[in-house]
């Protein structure tokens, strides 16, 4: 009798340990976005007394309400508090490093404020936020930034250069920009403590309103095969 033709294909044994090989190969291809994928996100708000929540208590915070809200809306997200209250943009540029450990998935950074109301030169608040962000993005870092805009009182010339600061800033690097930090905040003293400058928690609520699309954006940058 003819003697049967070999068996082509997989037996069901080597379909098994190779379907098995395939899927290790897909999970584990790339450890560091399966790590990623298995936390949370680690932000850090890196700014002065906006971010710090000056006078409020802690859980009304900026960096304390906006976590909320994104995991309200089922982001897994964590967010440092690096906010000092009194900082200009050479002091967060001084104390980048420890304020934004490793291991850092993003930085909302917001600065500047005290700069303006200093009037400080708009070149030395555009030389130090662009050297924090340069020095994240070296590190891997990304940004989302959050502008200012500079007193009208401070004249026309001085207006103009501090607030292009911000847009110019984003443009260059490609960051995600929230234009003005306090908007529909600054001017409104339903919103701000009795100094007239600081927002109260209704205020630090409406700052995450404004923002939380932004920070949305941010967030799906973050994301493991994200460009």
């Amino acid at each position: 009798m003819p003697r049967e033709a070999p068996h082509v294909g997989w037996r069901p044994g080597r379909r098994t340990a190779a379907l098995a090989l395939l899927f290790a190969a897909v999970t584990l291809g790339d450890p560091m976005s399966s790590a990623r994928a298995a936390r949370p996100l680690k932000l850090v708000a890196l700014g002065d007394s906006l971010t710090a929540g000056y006078m409020l208590p802690a859980e009304s915070a900026f960096p304390v309400l906006l976590e909320k809200a994104l995991k309200a809306r089922g982001h897994d997200v964590g967010i440092a508090n690096a906010g000092v209250s009194g900082d200009t943009s050479t002091g967060g540029l001084d104390r980048l490093d420890w304020s934004v450990p490793d291991g850092t998935d993003g930085v909302i950074l917001e600065l500047g404020a005290n700069d303006m109301l200093r009037g400080t030169d708009p070149a030395v608040t555009r030389k130090a936020l662009d050297t924090i962000i340069a020095r994240l993005k070296q590190r891997g870092i990304p940004v989302l930034l959050a502008g200012m805009r500079a007193s009208t009182n401070l004249g026309p010339d001085y207006v103009q250069t501090f607030d292009a600061i911000y847009p110019d800033l984003a443009g260059r690097y490609g960051l995600v920009l929230y234009p003005f930090f306090l908007n529909g905040v600054a001017g409104d003293a339903a919103l701000a403590l009795p100094d007239r400058l600081h927002p109260n928690p209704k205020g630090v609520a409406r700052i995450v309103e404004g923002i939380l699309p932004s920070v949305e954006s941010f967030l799906a940058r973050l994301q493991p095969g994200a460009h």
